[in-house]
């Protein structure tokens, strides 16, 4: 097998704003396992809130390219047990080999990546398409931008009922609250309450990921559910997640990808808990893998790469939130300059 590494700078269409900071753009590598005449593609963005480097990423896959290289693999959960000691400090990239992995599995198999993990592309719910946080009027024009029938509001400012207010007066579709940690208890429980008035679905991470007291005053008492992200990463973190969030939205890249965002999202359900699954600042690589799990779960958040001025791949994309699977074998996912 083979490792080929494709760097991207991934340009914004507009800047995007949440309570981390204003990003122009992202940096990314796409990594690709070649075995044959076939290939299989994965995504790791760098972020910088995250100590996630373009650079760093290509040195780490340069030192354990050897071990990259040297195993063939019959089913990617193998392969990423394989490689989970060489890269388990190094989640974003451990997900880009295990997504490639993936692709290339199901390409073998001669099916779509969801056929080969037993599911059903039938019944499939809408992803919501993300606001970032502005003045009133530019959040307006981004909501304005496409039709979707649910938006995720980016919130952390001293003005967030009011922006709610004012994206509610121009529109019924079903509103979500993204406020990345930037909230206290007392003000989620407080928020909640008018929210909920407004026809909010339910807030996303209100509280910094460290507050656990915090949040077990909020699970407890606020109106509307809550759902982790920043407080859940890693597939030990659904337990402690449990009677403290109603649900938990997993990034592929902040867990390591396919492999263990499969034994969360079991786990969570398990537990009773809502499951999202939800996106970075990504192309139609790293989407195209969000999109075969979607029969799993209860929301989805997967516009990463409506976000991008030119989005560099090709996969499955979104029309006013839904879902569309290319007739490929796989993710369905490659890069435009090799199609």
């Amino acid at each position: 097998m083979q490792l080929r590494i494709h760097p991207l700078k991934l340009e914004l269409k507009r800047p995007f704003t949440i309570a981390h900071g204003t990003f122009h753009y992202r940096e990314a590598v796409v990594v690709e396992l070649i075995a044959g005449d076939l290939s299989g593609f994965g995504e790791a963005t760098a972020i910088s809130y995250y100590g996630k480097d373009l650079n760093y990423f290509i040195e780490v896959l340069e030192k354990y390219r050897v071990q990259i290289e040297a195993r063939y693999f019959t089913n990617p959960t193998t392969y990423y047990h394989y490689l989970y000691p060489y890269l388990k400090d190094h989640p974003f990239l451990l997900c880009a080999l295990d997504v490639a992995a993936h692709d290339l599995w199901a390409q073998r198999l001669g099916v779509p990546l969801y056929e080969a993990l037993g599911l059903s592309i039938d019944h499939l719910i809408p992803s919501n398409f993300t606001i970032g946080i502005g003045t009133i009027e530019e959040m307006l024009e981004q909501m304005a931008s496409l039709n979707f029938p649910i938006y995720k509001i980016k919130l952390g400012t001293k003005e967030d009922i009011n922006i709610i207010k004012a994206l509610r007066a121009k529109s019924d579709a079903i509103f979500r609250i993204d406020a990345n940690g930037a909230w206290s208890a007392e003000e989620t429980i407080a928020n909640a309450k008018v929210l909920k008035e407004l026809r909010v679905e339910f807030i996303e991470q209100p509280l910094p990921q460290e507050d656990w007291a915090g949040m077990k005053e909020v699970y407890e008492q606020s109106v509307l559910p809550i759902i982790a992200d920043e407080s859940c990463q890693t597939p030990e973190d659904i337990k402690r997640c449990h009677n403290h969030f109603h649900g938990v939205n997993i990034k592929l890249m902040k867990c390591g990808g396919i492999t263990p965002a499969l034994e969360m999202i079991k786990e969570a359900k398990a537990l009773g808990m809502k499951v999202m699954v939800g996106c970075m600042t990504e192309s139609s690589i790293g989407i195209s893998a969000i999109a075969h799990l979607v029969p799993l779960l209860d929301y989805v958040d997967m516009d990463g790469a409506l976000l991008l001025k030119d989005d560099p791949a090709d996969g499955v994309w979104l029309e006013d939130g839904e879902l569309f699977f290319v007739d490929e074998d796989g993710t369905g996912a490659i890069l435009k300059d090799m199609a």
